[in-house]
């Protein structure tokens, strides 16, 4: 395995996430570019941590956080004439019926339904409101370069890498399997690479090094380099004077 490093401002290493956005120990091959901050919760033993967030295993587990394009469904127990459904606009605002818009983007369930109520004070005594997640972006991978079919893939379980170029259509025969490079974006300014080697791993029958896909990754098969001067050459000068299994 080798290291990919970013043409960016800064090297730092930053852990993996799980689909679920656990955090896992580090892992071997990674680079990363760009600033960015760590944070850390002490973890408790099952329960949940100082932020309410759910614990399993001494994980901290990060409740899910509002997007745009979200759709909720927003109720309310004594005054039903106000239950509405909204969607996440683009700048973050929920425009409420009959009230304020309140601001969406980047709360939890928890948060938003807090929002609500405060913004219907003025309208309702006490309001007791109820809100529920609809529709979502489910997550999703992206494959790109030398594949049969380059997209964007749900992630509906647990996928290697390996298997998503597989999901992908497979490789071409212009890929170059040796080289193939998995993006994870940890945040605006950082950025993560990780060099893999299908080419070896599928040679030696061992998929111990095969990184498991998160929520948002982009897999790229890049060109190898026979292929990129081909149409060059004629077809026997390339068998003549280059050996395939180099690539």
């Amino acid at each position: 395995m080798a290291l990919l490093l970013l043409p960016c401002q800064s090297v730092v290493s930053a852990q993996e996430k799980g689909l679920d956005g656990e955090k896992e120990p580090s892992q071997p091959g990674w680079t990363g570019a760009g600033a960015g901050s760590s944070e850390t919760t002490a973890a408790k033993p099952g329960g949940v941590d100082g932020l309410g967030n759910p614990l399993l295993g001494g994980e901290r587990r990060p409740l899910y956080r509002l997007r745009s394009s979200d759709v909720l469904e927003i109720t309310f127990t004594v005054s039903p004439e106000f239950n509405q459904m909204r969607t996440v606009q683009p700048d973050g605002y929920v425009t409420l019926k009959d009230a304020e818009v309140v601001f969406a983007e980047g709360l939890t369930l928890v948060e938003f339904r807090e929002a609500v109520q405060r913004a219907y004070r003025g309208y309702l005594h006490e309001p007791q409101v109820a809100v529920a997640l609809k529709e979502f972006e489910h997550p999703y991978f992206i494959v790109g370069g030398e594949v049969g079919r380059p997209g964007k893939y749900e992630l509906r379980s647990d996928t290697t890498v390996t298997e998503a170029v597989q999901i992908a259509g497979g490789l071409t025969s212009q890929a170059k399997h040796s080289q193939v490079v998995l993006f994870r974006r940890v945040n605006d300014d950082l950025t993560e690479a990780r060099l893999l080697n299908l080419k070896k791993m599928l040679k030696g029958n061992s998929l111990r090094e095969d990184a498991h896909l998160r929520p948002g990754d982009f897999v790229f098969v890049p060109q190898n380099a026979i292929s990129k001067i081909a149409k060059f050459l004629t077809r026997p000068s390339v068998s003549m004077y280059v050996n395939s299994s180099q690539f």
